[in-house]
């Protein structure tokens, strides 16, 4: 109950922040962060919270699922088909070379072998726009380059699980609970993807039979009731339930446009809770001791990680495209290590795979960073694009200057 109190003030300071943040360099999601770590063991001492608790895998497995839910409903198909090239090099290219550059770094500069090596930079290539919603949350910004984070961001994190799970097993689980092999990854996978493919499109034809059909202020927990089937139908039958989440959200939208209308407030808001409840966890095993069991040599590939890999990886596959330099410098930047990856290196932990602890104390430390490195600095590089009133990523809103549409535009600040 302390974990649950803790999170209402959190949540409570971070809503009334929200104001300022929107103008400043100050991160509600940054909030979440340094609160899980300042009540945890190594400070406070409020809370006690191990990477082997429960409440850390369910808490960070929910969180994702909702993440990839809503973050596949903003996936159109109609404007991939028009303007896929850019996201494409981004993905195609640059998340690849991101994660061969990762891996590099990692081996030679902290010691791991190769497979987990690899593994590190699988788990730390997908971003996450939630932290530079300044950038992708403005049509001021030019549409070309929110359409590329946003899409980008939206697809790497489905992209790079079966490779994160597939490193996974190939670098020895040695834990009994983490026995995995390809063929029941391949499984997964497959179920996964089936379940989130023909789920949504058995309610949407359910939707549209006679006698049937949800009153409007019902009609939200339609989609919300899909979701909750989906998540309960991968874990009983073992599919992956983050691949299914991704799929169904882009075939909800896609199929049913007027279900994705209506659900995205309430989905946003149900993955935003949830995304503060597990960065408040992911804060809470922040201890002073886990940095200091990374070495020099991981520092600086932290470093290198977000500076230079992402940067360079992402400008070498956007190399000759129309898009000016300004706009492919502030991509290249705004590359953060998303809340999928906290997931992914979770995973990682507890998969008891030889160098697992080493790979993830890398991990959790990018992460960090990362968070702090980019939602501290969307703001200002926003007001080159002379953005004036930021708001939170993935909504529209007409500039405002005041009044009650001013205050309108910052009640929905960027998290």
């Amino acid at each position: 109950m302390v974990l649950v109190a803790v999170f209402g003030a959190a949540l409570l300071v971070a809503v009334l922040l929200s104001g300022l943040a929107a103008r400043t360099v100050l991160s509600t999601s940054l909030l979440f962060l340094l609160g899980g770590a300042l009540v945890s063991d190594g400070f406070l001492g409020l809370i006690h919270i191990t990477p082997e608790s429960e409440i850390v895998a369910v808490t960070a497995d929910l969180a994702l699922f909702a993440v990839l839910f809503t973050d596949g409903m903003h996936v159109s198909f109609a404007k991939l088909r028009a303007n896929w090239r850019n996201p494409a090099r981004a993905l195609g290219v640059g998340m690849p070379l991101a994660c061969v550059g990762m891996a590099l770094v990692t081996h030679y500069l902290v010691g791991l072998d190769w497979t987990t090596s690899f593994l590190v930079g699988a788990v730390l290539a997908p971003t996450d726009p939630v932290f530079a919603s300044a950038i992708v949350g403005r049509k001021e910004v030019p549409a070309r380059l929110r359409e590329l984070l946003n899409v980008e961001s939206g697809i790497n994190d489905g992209l790079a699980l079966p490779v994160v799970l597939i490193l996974i097993a190939a670098a020895g689980p040695t834990s009994p609970h983490a026995e995995a092999s390809f063929g029941k990854i391949g499984l997964e996978l497959g179920l996964g993807l089936l379940f989130g493919v023909m789920l949504p499109l058995l309610v949407s034809l359910l939707v549209r039979v006679r006698f049937l059909g949800a009153e409007p202020k019902l009609q939200p927990l339609l989609t919300l009731a899909t979701g909750v089937i989906l998540y309960a139908a991968c874990h009983l039958t073992h599919a992956n339930p983050y691949l299914a989440a991704f799929s169904a959200g882009a075939v909800l939208a896609a199929v049913s446009p007027e279900s994705h209308k209506v659900f995205e407030p309430l989905g946003e808001s149900l993955a935003e809770l949830a995304k503060f409840a597990a960065l408040l966890v992911f804060g809470a095993l922040l201890t002073p001791q886990l940095f200091g069991d990374l070495s020099f040599g991981g520092y600086l590939a932290v470093v290198l990680a977000i500076v230079l890999v992402r940067p360079g990886s992402l400008l070498l596959s956007l190399w000759g495209t129309r898009i000016d330099r300004r706009e492919k410098l502030v991509a290249a930047w705004f590359g953060p290590k998303g809340f999928a990856s906290v997931v992914y290196g979770l995973l990682v932990l507890q998969a008891g795979i030889p160098q697992g602890q080493e790979a993830y104390t890398l991990i959790a430390v990018c992460i960090a960073f990362s968070i702090i490195a980019h939602s501290s600095t969307d703001v200002p590089i926003a007001r080159l694009f002379h953005v004036e009133d930021l708001v939170e990523a993935g909504t529209e809103r007409r500039p405002t200057t005041g009044g009650p549409a001013a205050e309108e535009a910052r009640a929905h600040a960027r998290t």
